[in-house]
């Protein structure tokens, strides 16, 4: 394979930034120093003024594949991820059908292995009634992410919301169990409540139909029952201040046996943005009042949360309720009853994930430094991925260069989910990706694409 020599590049990683030459060869990172003179055969690239870091790594997307490809494919969604310096994805197991079986979880890797461009790991699925199943994960800890729980609907059949079933998961599992926490019951009341005072549901109801309490309540239960085993627990898409007392920054990260993660989304957006987004930003679960987006940013920068990811899940246009308009601008229809109701929920994110928290940096929030630990070193160390997440000697070269003085504008143009839109279309970032490379392979340089090498499995040091 062709080898690669980077020259006088700033290096992003473990806290530091410093200009080095890196060395890839074979697919791994061989050398990292000050003027190295390679005795091999390479490609060299011009670092000068640009940044390196490891490939952000993606602990919960939704890539549709298999039965929901209208949506979006393996193949078109890690592509998109790689032009936004994704290199690894985790993807969850609502797809039709849903993955309730060993069989299903490997017809996924089989899919994974013939498209993606990205590395890739799939989560084993959970319902009321496949709790041994499910189980049998224990036996392949090594090469399978987790064990994802949905404790309240999102995705119809996923649903685990008897106690039975947690607590015999919980109390069994030995691997990392991912969990989305709503409280059902407290959902479907505050729909009902709202619903009969309004009669009429809008976009700005979501938020106070999956309020915080429904977060808060299901977060805890799902905590009591890690405590209860000392079970890994990791709580994914953290949206609520209320939820953030239940974390803490007191051990670090390798010692917590209980994590938490946020969403570029609840990062960015807040409830004011259903004026003029509507149902676009209807995800679960929901954005919230500033207030929440505040305290999750000082929640994020004080460790509280452990990484970021997108749970990116994209839907059609059509499924969204929107369309574009003669100048190609997405626009949104007038309130209509059910319109809500019909707006199906999540939002596509991966490309965008890095380039928006780039834009935080310039912004002051947030240190370059701290993204890479966030967005890379966290996720590696919590899931213990191997040889990944790092720019170390040895480590597999998932390696991302990006420009912080140039631009990049999210258009219809040059956005490559299959549903073909974004939530943050128009939004011009303070920096670009300009090269990705996945396993030492450059799969995206410079606008340029190389698909002949397919992303590979994630492994896993348990």
């Amino acid at each position: 394979m062709q080898n690669y020599l980077i020259k006088n590049i700033m290096v992003v990683n473990e806290g530091v930034s410093a200009v080095k030459d890196v060395l890839i060869k074979n697919g791994r990172i061989e050398k990292i120093d000050g003027n190295i003179q390679p005795d091999i055969l390479v490609t060299e690239i011009n670092g000068q003024g640009l940044h390196l870091l490891p490939g952000a790594i993606d602990d919960q997307v939704h890539f549709r594949e298999p039965g929901l490809t209208h949506k979006a494919t393996i193949y078109t969604e890690s592509k998109a991820a790689v032009a936004g310096g994704v290199t690894s994805f985790m993807e969850m197991p609502n797809t039709m059908p849903p993955v309730f079986t060993q069989e299903l979880l490997e017809e996924k890797y089989a899919i994974g292995a013939n498209s993606a461009l990205a590395n890739y790991s799939f989560y084993m699925g959970t319902s009321n009634d496949n709790a041994e199943e499910a189980l049998k994960t224990n036996s392949r800890k090594k090469d399978i992410c987790g064990i994802k729980i949905f404790m309240g609907s999102s995705t119809g059949g996923l649903l685990v919301d008897n106690y039975l079933t947690l607590d015999k998961i919980f109390q069994e599992s030995e691997v990392l169990i991912a969990t989305h926490c709503e409280d059902e019951k407290i959902i479907k009341a505050n729909y009902e409540r709202i619903k009969k005072e309004k009669g009429t549901l809008d976009p700005a109801d979501h938020p106070r139909i999956r309020d915080e309490y429904g977060c808060f309540e299901s977060s805890l239960a799902a905590i009591q029952f890690a405590q209860k085993y000392n079970t890994r627990l990791h709580i994914l898409h953290i949206s609520t201040e209320k939820e953030l007392a239940l974390f803490s920054n007191m051990k670090p990260l390798e010692q917590k046996n209980i994590t938490a993660e946020v969403c570029v989304h609840h990062l960015h957006f807040t409830s004011n943005d259903y004026d003029h987004l509507g149902n676009l930003i209807k995800c679960n679960p929901a954005i919230k009042a500033p207030s929440n987006r505040d305290a999750l940013w000082q929640a994020l920068l004080d460790d509280r949360l452990d990484v970021i990811a997108t749970d990116h899940a994209p839907h059609t246009m059509e499924e969204k309720g929107v369309s574009r308009n003669a100048a190609g601008l997405l626009t949104l229809p007038p309130i209509e009853p059910g319109s809500y109701e019909k707006s199906h929920a999540g939002l596509p994110l991966v490309q965008h994930s890095l380039l928006l928290m780039l834009h935080y940096v310039k912004e002051g929030r947030i240190t370059l430094e701290k993204v890479v630990e966030k967005m890379s070193h966290a996720v590696a160390t919590c899931y213990q991925i191997a040889d990944r997440g790092y720019i170390r000697e040895g480590y597999k070269a998932d390696l991302v260069i990006v420009d912080m003085n140039a631009t990049t504008t999210a258009t219809k143009e040059n956005i490559l989910y299959k549903c073909g839109w974004s939530p943050l279309e128009q939004f011009t970032f303070p920096a670009a990706i300009t090269h990705t490379f996945v396993n030492g392979n450059l799969v995206y340089g410079n606008g340029q694409w190389n698909e002949s090498n397919k992303g590979e499995r994630l492994l896993f040091n348990r």
